[in-house]
């Protein structure tokens, strides 16, 4: 079968499977036979989830006409955010999905309704600017501080296959980071529970109450007294990598929460390296990597020669 977007709508054009060749970049292959399917059973195989199924079907969002099929996946929608234009790279970006670079000192999202200075402001700028009318929907979010990508859906369908990803740890968040000390050993999982600071509103802490948290970890190059660490979030927690550091005695350099200040850089050397996850129509795995940002780079050359 064949896939292409023509406004609003995902056209599926479906051919006899005898004799078809494999699907094709950008296509996705679903269908198990050459029959075309009912409007339902297309929402279905496209792995639409049973509430936005229901509604589709409810307001007329799915129309079959022979071998094709129309699914409205791409309504138009405010951003739900006030657009503020600051700057922006993007990373990644299709019909589906807007990969951005978080640069440091930057929220993911306001605190409150109608509030600037974010990140979602600023994808809401980018959506206005390229005549995009799509819903700023963040998968996932990064610290103030941290710096790197963040993936967005761009419609209801996308979310709901990148939620589930999440869910099922099919998005994989890489990380570097400079912490005090020689890490020993040089790789390995810290698997600790994080919960609340009571008394700390802001902070964190392992604690046997809290939630399950496992954080995977190798050195990838000695800077002076400290190590340069690439970390995968397995689970995703709050200030987890963080916590986690600290926890095991090396905190990174310039966390004043968890760690001390540093005159080297005005924040935690933590830096969000890359992320894969499964693109929400064909499966096939994107792979979006942010290069390390000067104040990090300053850093790691300053620490070398200490």
């Amino acid at each position: 079968m064949n896939t292409v977007r023509k406004g609003e709508w995902l056209q599926i054009t479906y051919r006899p499977r005898a004799g078809n060749p494999p699907a094709q970049e950008g296509e996705a292959d679903i269908i198990g036979s050459g029959e075309a399917p009912t409007a339902e059973e297309c929402l279905i195989r496209l792995g639409i989830p049973p509430k936005l199924r229901s509604h589709l079907l409810r307001t007329e969002g799915v129309r079959c006409q022979g071998n094709r099929t129309l699914v409205r996946l791409f309504p138009e929608e405010s951003s739900g955010y006030e657009p503020e234009w600051l700057p922006l790279e993007v990373l990644y970006e299709d019909d589906y999905c807007l990969v951005v670079n978080k640069p440091a000192g930057l929220p993911v999202h306001p605190q409150d309704k109608g509030g600037l200075g974010t990140l979602a402001n600023a994808v809401a700028a980018y959506y206005e600017s390229t005549g995009q009318a799509c819903r700023v929907r963040h998968i996932h979010r990064l610290d103030e501080d941290t710096t790197g990508p963040v993936l967005y859906a761009k419609n209801e369908y996308a979310q709901s296959i990148l939620d589930a990803a999440m869910r099922s740890r099919d998005i994989r968040r890489f990380y570097v980071a400079l912490v005090e000390g020689r890490i020993h050993p040089d790789k390995g999982t810290i698997s600790a529970p994080i919960g609340r600071d009571r008394h700390h509103a802001k902070r964190r802490r392992v604690s046997s109450t809290g939630q399950p948290a496992v954080t995977r970890y190798e050195t990838i190059d000695r800077c002076g007294t400290a190590s340069l660490l690439r970390l995968e979030l397995v689970t995703g927690r709050t200030h987890q990598i963080r916590v986690h550091l600290s926890y095991k005695g090396h905190p990174i350099i310039g966390d004043a929460l968890y760690g001390t200040a540093d005159s080297l850089i005005s924040r935690q050397a933590l830096h969000g390296q890359a992320i894969y996850f499964p693109h929400p129509l064909t499966g096939e795995i994107i792979q979006a990597e942010a290069p390390l940002p000067d104040d990090f780079l300053i850093l790691i050359q300053a620490r070398s020669r200490s």
